[in-house]
Formats: structure tokens, sequence, C-alpha cells
């Protein structure tokens, strides 16, 4: 209840502060005798003091001041487009190095793909669905999650999903949460660990400080089979996404612009040339005119949109290094994992027990075993209490709840069945209110 009692007084902290109010007008406000919100602080003043709760006023609103001023308010929907315009071009900017840098782009990549369906930064999405977008394992996206997106800030969970609801998310410039993370150990700067632990590589003086790819071609591409662990892989995605954008780039631009290592880069290219996908001229590279419609090859079919001769492409390098079928695969497990989970909420949700069978006139039938809190209805009076099944007359001590339950009320209880049920329907209706 405190926790909570916080976070209403930190919303309301944070409206005032964004509607232009005073530390002030906060403290009148929360102090007010008639104001729900301001319980928590009342409380606080009740239990140790007036000071004790005006200094904690005062701390919340300076947290509140402090995050209004660092946020921008998003008044229309053409607002929430111009912040996903400008995240796209920080992602697009920010070198992803080594093979988890590369994956977190991805997942970032379906989280940005979801949040531009929804219109802004804050949106829904599964760890199951998210990963068929991406086209990983649920394993591997948990881990990007936990070790690079959240802790440099490009991801907020703000709601865990439960049931047919996905997680909700929120969509943030990391720029913010860099400086917050966690000094490393000094242990951390031996030769025995990398610097960077969350990418799990060593930062080498080839490598640029900032990237220039175009992750639309990549957002595009990345579920696809082609590029599953065992295919093309990560690397490639980000190789065509830098060609992609700016084409004839010599090895050396690429290991600055797509983030990849020297030796990534040639090997990469020397996939995607035996594909048919790019073509080396003196030393640069650039991707095949219609390299991304149907590996190399021109479509002369008329009225053929990208996504068709794509496709067949795609599922062709996806034979040739055997990772075909593994995007169905991962879809078909996620059918049977939503259906398994949702078969337990909804026995969790009606209580179900193993149930009783009996043959009946030759066939089996299910008789499903009552509960222990339900009774049978000749027990039951219209005054609310309950019949003794051997005399027939009221029990002093048993009460049949609205529910159908049943509920002793014993010498110690201090107060009756009636003091009991209005005392539930205050406190129901104190949490309505606050909630």
């Amino acid at each position: 209840m405190a926790e909570h009692g916080h976070r209403i007084t930190a919303a309301i902290a944070c409206h005032v502060a964004r509607a232009g109010g005073t530390v002030d007008e906060l403290t009148r406000l929360l102090l007010h005798p008639e104001h729900e919100g301001g319980r928590h602080a009342r409380h606080i003043a009740l239990r140790s003091g007036q000071t004790r709760a005006l200094d904690y006023i005062r701390r919340v609103w300076d947290s509140a001041s402090a995050a209004v001023g660092s946020t921008r308010s998003l008044e229309s929907r053409h607002d929430s487009y111009e912040v996903l315009a400008a995240l796209r071009d920080r992602i697009e900017t920010t070198p992803w190095r080594g093979e988890r840098g590369r994956t977190a782009l991805r997942v970032l990549r379906a989280h940005l793909n979801f949040a531009e369906i929804a219109g802004g930064p804050l949106h829904h999405a599964s760890e199951r669905q998210t990963a068929e977008e991406a086209g990983i394992s649920r394993t591997t996206l948990r881990a990007v999650y936990e070790t690079v997106l959240k802790p440099r800030g490009w991801l907020r969970r703000l709601r865990v999903g439960h049931g047919r609801e996905g997680s909700t998310w929120y969509l943030n410039d990391s720029s913010s949460g860099r400086h917050g993370m966690p000094a490393s150990p000094s242990r951390s700067r031996t030769t025995q660990y990398p610097p960077d632990l969350a990418l799990e590589e060593w930062p080498t003086p080839e490598t640029a400080t900032t990237a220039d790819i175009d992750s639309t071609v990549i957002g595009r591409l990345m579920g696809h089979d082609a590029f599953a662990h065992h295919g093309l892989g990560s690397s490639a995605l980000m190789v065509i996404g830098a060609l992609h954008l700016r084409s004839g780039q010599t090895v050396d631009d690429l290991v600055g612009s797509s983030s990849v290592s020297r030796a990534t880069a040639y090997r990469t290219l020397r996939r995607l040339a035996l594909h048919g996908l790019v073509r080396q001229t003196d030393q640069t590279w650039t991707l095949m005119p219609h390299a991304l419609e149907g590996i190399g090859l021109p479509t002369h079919a008329p009225g053929t949109t990208p996504d068709g001769p794509l496709a067949q492409g795609w599922d062709a390098v996806a034979h040739c290094y055997g990772t075909a079928g593994v995007a169905a695969r991962r879809r078909a497990l996620h059918v049977a994992e939503r259906a398994a989970y949702r078969e337990a909420l909804e026995r969790l949700a009606e209580h179900r027990s193993k149930a009783v069978v009996i043959v009946h006139g030759g066939r089996q039938v299910l008789v499903p075993a009552p509960r222990a809190d339900e009774i049978p209805a000749s027990w039951h009076s219209p005054d609310g209490s309950v019949l003794d099944p051997v005399t027939g007359r009221p029990a002093a001590d048993w009460r049949v709840a609205t529910d159908g339950r049943l509920i002793l009320i014993t010498a110690t209880d201090q107060r009756s069945y009636d003091e009991l049920a209005a005392a539930h329907a205050e406190a129901l209706s104190e949490w309505e209110s606050v909630a």
C-alpha cells in the first residue's frame, strides 16, 4: 500500500509540474483532507509529523520536476512520429558491435516496427511476437533485453503481459540511460574481461564511433530464414543495410558504417557475392541492381511487387544454408505455447479440479468434484444463514456469502458477518477510488 500510495503521489506531482504549478500548490493539494490522492502524504504526516511529510513532498516534487524537464510531451500524432523518426536516426547511427549488439539491433528494430504501428513510443508486444519479428529465439531475446537494451535505456517495460495481453513497452533514446549505467568493477578492466561486458567484445581501433545503416531494410529482412543463426546471420543484415544506404563502399568504409570487424566484413562480402547479392569493382562493393528483389536476378514479370520475388530468392539462400523452415517451426511452437498457456489460465480462473469418471448406460460420464467452499442449495436459508442438514435448523456460527461460499463466524471474531461485509464494501470502494 505504501508503494501504491507513493506512485499515486508521484503521478500527481508530475501532473502539477507539467501544468506549471509550484511545490506549495502541490502541498496544499496533497494535504487537503478531501483529496483522495493525498492520502499517502497525510498518512505520513499523521504517523511521523508534519515536517517529515513536507520533506517527503519536496523530494517527490524535485524528482517530478526533473522528470518533466527532461521529457517531451507528445500532444499529437505528428509529434509522436517526429520522436520515432529521431529515434530511428539514433538507432541507425549507433554502432552495434559484436554478435550480441547486432542481435540487439534486430530486437530494437522489431519494437520500432510495433511502435510505428501503434503511433507512438508506447506500444504493446509479447516476447513471442517480438522473437518472431526479429527472427531469433526467446532465450536470445531475453538475454538481449537484460544485458543490452534495458540497461542502456533503449527499452522500458512498464507492465508485464498477462493472458491475451502483451507487455507494455516504451521506446526511449539511450542517451539518457547510458550515463545511468552502473560502473564496472575494477577487476573488469583486467585482461580476463572485455571492457564492454554487455556486448562481450573488445573495441578495436578500426571500429568507428558512429554507424550509417538503413534499418528499414534490416527490419524487412531480419525475420527471414536466410538470416537465422546458422545462415547469413546478423552481420549480413548490417552490410546490406549499409550498402543499401550508400553504395560503392570499400571494406574500410563498411567496417565503420556497419560496425563489423574487418575479418567479418570480408567473410560476409564473400558470402553475399557467392549468392549474387553484391559485386566488387576495384576496391569498392555495391549491391546488385535487383539484389533485394530476386537475389541478383532481374524480374521481368509485369506488375510484381518486391515481396514476391524477394521471398523466393531468400528461400533459396535459406535452403542453401539448411535454415529453411526455422521461422515456421518457431511460429508453430509459439502457437502451441500460447494455447497451453491460455488453457492453464482458464483452468486457474475456473478453479477446475479432477473430475470423477463413472460408467452409465455403457458410456463414460464426467462428474466434476465439488469444491470445498461450496455447499448444496438445500443448505441455504433465505436470511443468509446455513441450515443444519441433520436438524434442519439454522446454524448459529455459519453464514453463506454472496458468491455461495461458506463462512464460519466464531466467538473470537470481533465483528459480525454484517460488519465484515460492510467493511469489505467500504475497502473495495476506497480501492476503486484510489485506482
